[in-house]
């Protein structure tokens, strides 16, 4: 059940509270009552976004090149994230759960463990199915120094507040409460999680909650700033201030220094997007091999074909002209993708429109059929497209990267002595990609350069020379709505925030579902991870919830850690 504000809260207690409503925090919270068992839900946000609830994200950000405006890059409001996710679905590959000397994490957990919960975790995000290879392409099957027959699925209801409507609206075992921030947490002197403190995000009206057990799914950067409130008033906590807690931050190195041309229509058909039995849509991937990847020393990525720039008039293309216009026009944009995704296609300054209506004058008939089709794909039926795909005659498309991006102790976050109206410390970030991120990717371009001939799908036509692809690719580098690895799983508190259990090491009742726990960020939207991560830590909870032990926490009867903490 759903309602605002904080009537009833002030010194009541609550078996298990979640905080933030978004793809992770609903899914575990629906699940669990599901299962029947009661849950509390704090949102921090409205039902719709509201910029002075949002103002409470603001941050300051060592280099705004490198990373997305805190205001964009998280959402205060029912369904959190899910508001911002472009809707493409995929589960991490095997390689990212190898041992890699070369990337500095290790996964606590198998690869098969956690795919596991990816059934349920597709259901969950309306993905169709946790299917995600298709047919391989007849021209690869004698070369798998690359693999293309990995699948991005695309979500048919990115939002997490639409997905569990029905839940929100009549299950008595959800109480949802928006406009509810949780500014502290309260510890007992065993470590347990005693309260928390919570303020009304509008009015600032005060109160405090007991809980038994307190789940943080409020995003990667939101979820830690709490855990680097809570380390204040205890420096050795989460490993203390060289420990990993805000330390590791990763998103994804993305974007394109080649371009592929195809070699026939056969191959572009094969990077289109389509939908599957399984009632979604999908599009075909490019990855290294495990074994090239593990000869190589290479980072994680996938590549697929995209449009070229839509910025830059000198395309030619009358839709990609209107695209373009569409998206500069911010109300209009805001409608068709997240604003982190907008601002990645049009500059903040995107000069003249008379050439992008020069082009839109040259194919008006064909931009009007393009929108009517891409808006009935989008928005018409029971499947949603992820993107668009704009065909042409010399069979030339940008060659995208999603890469991996290295673990690196140095690219953190941390309080600054800021606060927001609520008295919570801002956050200063400092995402920073390194090297090895940029050689990666070119070192795979170079490998997979000679395959793409070898097999016949196509070639790369480079944007620059190859002394200057290492500099492009930290020149494009930039991210900040996926928030990986900040409070990262581990086998011991040194190595990690919290445990394969995601409950905290030093703080049992306290558990973490949110992309920071990811150790790695591999080459996949974390979103699915991530929840079917949730899923599991449902199942969890509700086991320990049924076999009650007692353990002395604050004064209050608490539960024992199955995992021995």
């Amino acid at each position: 059940m759903l309602s605002e504000g904080l009537q009833g809260l002030d010194g009541a207690r609550r078996p298990i509270c979640v905080v933030g409503s978004g793809p992770s925090g609903l899914a575990l919270a629906t699940d669990l009552a599901r299962r029947g068992i009661a849950v509390l839900l704090l949102e921090s946000g409205g039902g719709d976004a509201d910029p002075k609830v949002q103002a409470l994200s603001a941050g300051t950000l060592t280099d705004p090149a490198r990373h997305d405006d805190l205001m964009v890059a998280t959402a205060r409001r029912l369904g959190g994230a899910s508001n911002l996710w472009g809707g493409r679905s995929m589960p991490y590959d095997p390689v990212d759960f190898t041992d890699r000397s070369w990337v500095d994490a290790r996964w606590p957990i198998a690869y098969d463990e956690l795919m596991r919960w990816f059934p349920a975790a597709a259901e969950t995000t309306c993905g169709g199915a946790a299917v995600y290879t298709c047919a391989p392409m007849a021209a690869v099957s004698a070369d798998r120094a690359f693999e293309a027959d990995g699948i991005e699925r695309g979500v048919n209801v990115p939002q997490a507040q639409i997905i569990h409507a029905d839940a929100i609206a009549r299950d008595p075992r959800l109480d949802i409460r928006t406009h509810a921030t949780v500014t502290d947490i309260v510890f007992a002197e065993n470590g347990y999680v005693n309260a928390i403190e919570i303020a009304h995000s509008l009015t600032g009206e005060r109160a405090r909650l007991h809980v038994d057990h307190l789940v943080l799914a409020a995003g990667g950067l939101e979820t830690t700033r709490l855990l680097l409130a809570a380390q204040r008033t205890a420096e050795a906590r989460f490993g203390g201030p060289d420990g990993p807690l805000g330390r590791y931050y990763m998103g994804h190195v993305i974007g394109e220094i080649a371009d592929i041309v195809f070699g026939d229509e056969k191959s572009v058909d094969e990077f289109d997007f389509r939908i599957d039995v399984h009632g979604s849509y999908t599009r075909r991937r490019v990855v290294a091999s495990m074994d090239t990847q593990l000869q190589h020393h290479l980072l994680n990525a996938s590549y697929y074909p995209i449009v070229p720039p839509v910025a830059d008039a000198r395309h030619g293309s009358a839709i990609l002209s209107m695209v373009f216009m569409a998206l500069a026009f911010r109300p209009l944009g805001n409608r068709l993708v997240a604003e982190a995704i907008r601002t990645r296609h049009v500059p903040a300054d995107p000069g003249s429109m008379l050439p992008h209506l020069r082009n839109l004058a040259t194919g008006i008939p064909a931009s009007i059929a393009f929108a009517a089709e891409f808006l009935r794909r989008r928005y018409g039926g029971q499947t949603r497209i992820p993107g668009f795909f704009v065909r042409n005659k010399a069979r030339r498309y940008g060659w995208s990267y999603h890469a991996e991006q290295a673990p690196n102790r140095d690219s953190r976050i941390w309080l600054s002595d800021k606060v927001d109206r609520l008295g919570m410390p801002q956050l200063t970030v400092d995402l920073r990609f390194c090297d090895a991120d940029a050689d990666s990717v070119v070192r795979t371009h170079d490998l997979m350069e000679g395959w793409l001939v070898r097999t016949g799908i196509g070639r790369l036509d480079y944007r620059m020379a190859r002394e200057e692809r290492h500099d492009a690719v930290l020149a494009l580098a930039a991210h900040g709505t996926h928030q990986i690895g900040l409070a990262r799983m581990g086998a011991h508190r040194r190595e990690g925030v919290v445990d394969d259990q995601l409950a905290c090491f030093d703080a049992p009742n306290l558990h973490v579902a949110s992309t920071a726990v990811l150790p790695t960020s591999g080459q996949a939207n974390p979103t699915v991870s991530t929840v079917a991560l949730s899923l599991r830590l449902a199942a969890h909870l509700a086991s320990r919830l049924a076999t009650p032990a007692a353990v002395t926490g604050g004064g209050r009867h608490h539960q024992t850690n199955d995992a021995g903490e």
